[in-house]
């Protein structure tokens, strides 16, 4: 059993029924088995090493978490909007699930209040909250199940405390985020072009295929050359596992 270590007003508390009461609060219901929500807050600055040698964070419970949270957003959306192109959907989902509006939940749900964490007060908290989003989903699906996992998320995560409005608003530019992850690792970056004769509305369809060093990484459609740009850069970052960086 896991003895929590909190600070409340800089001053460290161990009281888990404390914690299994915010946790209620947030979660509307009673968890069943503490040990995995009190595992999701466990950030990997906090990693402690159990007797048998387990170490205990909440890396893995956001590993699964995040997969969890993917399936629910691209079905949420799927029925909310369906007169919706895929790209319409995939970039939507790609804006909700991205790491800053993942933190930003975090926060809005009070989840900075369960956190333990050994950063100091100069640390820079990048994802912290966003990944404890992701671990709680995990736990949640353990605890529970997909069913209750998925109820949660849309009516007291998406529902309460996203404005889908405002991500909708947002724009990201994919392109420059490829072109700084080339820059950085010192790779090259391509893009080749070609225009199909029409789209479905008879428009010309540019398609482009993104290439670093060479290699095939990804393909993407648009109506514009910027907008293929944007497709291809965002698989991408998909494929290569840095669209939540």
């Amino acid at each position: 059993m896991f003895l929590l270590h909190r600070k409340k007003n800089n001053t460290l508390i161990h009281d888990r029924s404390e914690f299994r009461s915010g946790l209620k609060k947030l979660l509307g219901f009673r968890p069943v088995n503490l040990r995995l929500y009190e595992m999701a807050f466990i950030h990997r600055s906090a990693t402690y090493t159990l007797p048998d040698g387990v170490r205990i964070n909440n890396e893995r419970l956001e590993y699964l978490g995040d997969a969890i949270i993917d399936s629910i957003v691209s079905d949420y959306l799927f029925r909310l909007y369906p007169e919706a192109t895929e790209g319409f959907l995939t970039k939507t989902r790609a804006r909700i699930v991205n790491r800053e509006t993942l933190n930003q939940l975090g926060l809005s749900m009070g989840l900075d209040r369960l956190i333990v964490s050994n950063l100091g007060p100069s640390d820079s908290p990048r994802n912290l909250y966003g990944n404890a989003v992701e671990a709680l989903a995990g736990a949640l699906f353990i605890d529970t199940g997909y069913e209750r996992t998925r109820k949660f998320i849309i009516e007291r995560v998406l529902k309460k405390h996203l404005n889908l409005n405002e991500v909708l608003a947002a724009e990201t530019d994919y392109k420059s985020l490829i072109l700084e992850y080339c820059q950085k690792n010192k790779q090259k970056l391509n893009f080749t072009f070609r225009e199909k004769p029409s789209g479905s509305n008879g428009h010309p369809l540019f398609t482009v295929t993104l290439e670093i060093n060479n290699e095939i990484i990804s393909q993407g459609e648009g109506a514009t050359k910027k907008e293929a740009e944007q497709d291809a850069s965002m698989a991408a970052l998909n494929k290569l596992g840095i669209r939540k960086k």
